[in-house]
């Protein structure tokens, strides 16, 4: 039997050593987030340059694709702790990991195809919800295309969650990394008809989409084919062989950590429903606010995934103490990086929005006006923000994900959404409101989700299986 990745070893003494492990994985995976924000960000700043109405309608579309999109990512993702528990038992696990990928693959197909059928329904949804006609129409031609990208980018999600808990997390940030610079040229071709491109206006941003995941995708076939750690699990082979056992437990895995997931991005998808019925300057800003709190959280993100994979190679050698230390650490290191963006927030909120759209302009004042409230709101709850995002990382290192999923559901149903309908809509706060609501679901979420983690031995969730 060959030992652990270095990254994975359970032997390390002491604390210092697992804050230098979970570091060493945290940053390509909290990289490669950043990068992909950057990348959405890009399809933000070319869009926005079509017109407010472009801007809003295409947050409406990726309001609903982005939720059902992140959601079949949690479903599929849930290859990185089964695999993960896989290693830490019996290294190397070729053919218990090969087989967990390969109905990873499966599942993101069958996921995808499903969720292809939920986004199709956005026009009802908008219409529905009372918005303008103008924007219907826009965000429908512009979903219609997009909707194509979602399974390949479901295989990506895959591959990025066997190279990072094989050791190369640091793919996932270079590939994420050239796929910036095929969107960017891909926009800014289709979308203003540059380089001998047709001008698409705003499905342009679509076809950009498609190409930019196509070609991550063949990125990551080529990088796993050539790299001989991960080519000796011959991921790609007998793909059309099934393992049914292998494919329930992901499913059963997985499928909690898809509800969790539409519990919290769903609350952000209704605020921007919520938003476009007070208006669309509103909701033009709220997507810009948003975007920015986003950007900051892809680095508790990355740190609750390498909390996953940290938590579940001890998992899988039954190490209580490492579990232990594993999870605290990834907590301490998530939250107290969310400090400093919560800082930037309230010091430089407008270089932050300039991201997006020019804070100096005066046509944008109103906008960025509403922004500047929303983003003050957004540093308050940064720091619950991230520490809800790796104490559910490190549950589902312990594949406890049922209870969390509950958690989810009432803390940002309840308090969540309540808080924000009330103040939104009740009171003259109206977006503040909304954006209130948002941070007291976090704060529910954070609260509920560290009390279990700390209760996980006296609630047997550190006990594994004798056998899977």
């Amino acid at each position: 039997m060959e030992p652990l990745p270095p990254i994975a070893e359970p032997g390390g003494d002491g604390w210092r050593d697992e804050l230098v492990a979970t570091l060493r994985l945290s940053w390509p995976l909290a990289a490669a987030n950043l990068l992909q924000m950057l990348t959405y960000a890009i399809d933000v700043i070319f869009i926005a340059r079509l017109g407010e109405d472009q801007l809003a309608a295409s947050a409406l579309a990726i309001a609903l694709f982005g939720l059902v999109l992140w959601a079949l990512s949690g479903l599929t993702g849930a290859v990185a702790p089964v695999a993960a528990a896989e290693l830490g038992e019996r290294a190397p696990a070729l053919r218990p990991v090969r087989r967990s990928v390969r109905m990873a693959l499966w599942l993101a197909l069958f996921g995808g195809i499903g969720g292809i059928g939920l986004c199709l329904l956005l026009g009802p949804l908008m219409r529905v919800t009372g918005q303008e006609p103008q924007i219907v129409a826009m965000a429908i031609e512009y979903n219609t295309l997009l909707v194509l990208s979602m399974v390949p980018m479901l295989f990506n999600n895959v591959l990025r969650s066997f190279v990072s808990t094989l050791d190369r997390p640091i793919f996932a940030t270079a590939i994420t990394a050239g796929g910036i610079f095929v969107n960017a040229l891909a926009n800014y071709a289709f979308i203003f008809g540059n380089l001998g491109a047709p001008e698409l206006g705003l499905k342009g941003a679509a076809v950009a989409t498609i190409i930019t995941t196509l070609v991550t995708l063949a990125a990551y076939i080529v990088a796993i084919r050539l790299d001989p750690k991960l080519h000796r699990y011959r991921v790609f082979g007998r793909w059309w062989s099934p393992d049914w056992a292998r494919f329930r437990h992901i499913a059963n895995v997985g499928t909690p950590i898809a509800l969790t997931i539409t519990a919290e991005a769903g609350i952000f998808g209704a605020a921007a429903f919520l938003m476009g019925n007070i208006g669309a300057s509103q909701l033009a800003a709220h997507t810009v606010a948003l975007q920015i709190a986003a950007l900051a959280f892809q680095v508790p993100f990355g740190v609750g995934q390498a909390a996953t994979i940290r938590v579940g190679y001890f998992y899988g050698s039954r190490d209580s103490e490492g579990m232990k230390r594993a999870g605290w650490t990834a907590i301490v290191v998530g939250t107290g990086f969310m400090v400093l963006t919560a800082l930037a927030m309230i010091v430089i909120p407008k270089p932050l929005i300039a991201i997006y759209v020019d804070p100096w302009d005066p046509k944008n004042a109103v906008l960025v006006g509403f922004a500047l409230q929303y983003i003050v709101i957004a540093a308050a709850f940064q720091l619950f923000d991230g520490m809800q995002a790796v104490a559910a990382g490190a549950l589902r290192g312990l594949q406890d994900t049922r209870i969390p999923m509950w958690i989810a559901a009432f803390a940002y149903w309840v308090p969540g959404i309540g808080t924000a309908l009330v103040l939104g809509f009740a009171t003259p706060l109206e977006g503040v409101g909304v954006w209130i609501g948002l941070a007291t679901g976090l704060i529910f979420a954070a609260a509920l989700l560290g009390w279990r983690w700390h209760r996980r031995e006296a609630l047997g969730l550190t006990t594994r299986p004798a056998s899977r």
